[in-house]
């Protein structure tokens, strides 16, 4: 576990039917999610949906800009991803994860009231936070592939101190 607490907080943006179903984060088979933290060394095998509570031995946590589940992202109201970015920002400075990695350009941009934010680390904090925007893994981004997404969170790997996962 990272030092003082969690080296990276994943947010995702919202909880989809499938996760609002069983209860696990990316549970939907499509989303990419997973695999991508598993390419990109955060993790040393590819964890189930299931085995989240697992990321917390990486000093890794995983959490939702917005709480209400829906079928796609573009069900949410603007007011719902403002609403969730003050909750996630009262969430960061409680933990104070070393980065805030919110998967999904678009809900960084809407919650935090940044239009122009792109892919990558923020200028942004959240007291002690930095910010890094990671691509959505949900198999309906076609402009990313597993590879590209895995090489970008391999960048916020590294910028957050972390080795490569390695089994044993």
């Amino acid at each position: 576990m990272a030092e003082g607490g969690l080296a990276v907080l994943f947010c995702g943006i919202n909880p989809g039917l499938m996760t609002a179903a069983t209860g696990h984060h990316f549970a939907r088979p499509g989303n990419r999610f997973w695999p991508v933290l598993h390419l990109s060394g955060f993790t040393p095998r590819l964890l189930r949906p299931d085995e989240q509570d697992e990321l917390l031995t990486y000093g890794l946590g995983i959490t939702n800009v917005a709480a209400r589940p829906t079928a796609r992202a573009d069900e949410l109201s603007r007011e719902e991803y403002v609403e969730g970015g003050r909750v996630l920002t009262e969430k960061v400075l409680r933990l104070e994860p070393r980065w805030l990695a919110v998967v999904g350009v678009t809900a960084y941009r809407t919650a935090f009231g940044e239009p122009k934010a792109a892919i990558g680390p923020q200028e942004r904090t959240i007291g002690t936070t930095r910010i890094w925007a990671l691509p959505n893994p949900s198999g309906l981004n076609a402009h990313w592939t597993a590879q590209t997404m895995a090489e970008e969170y391999a960048r916020l790997r590294q910028a957050a101190g972390l080795p490569p996962a390695t089994t044993g």
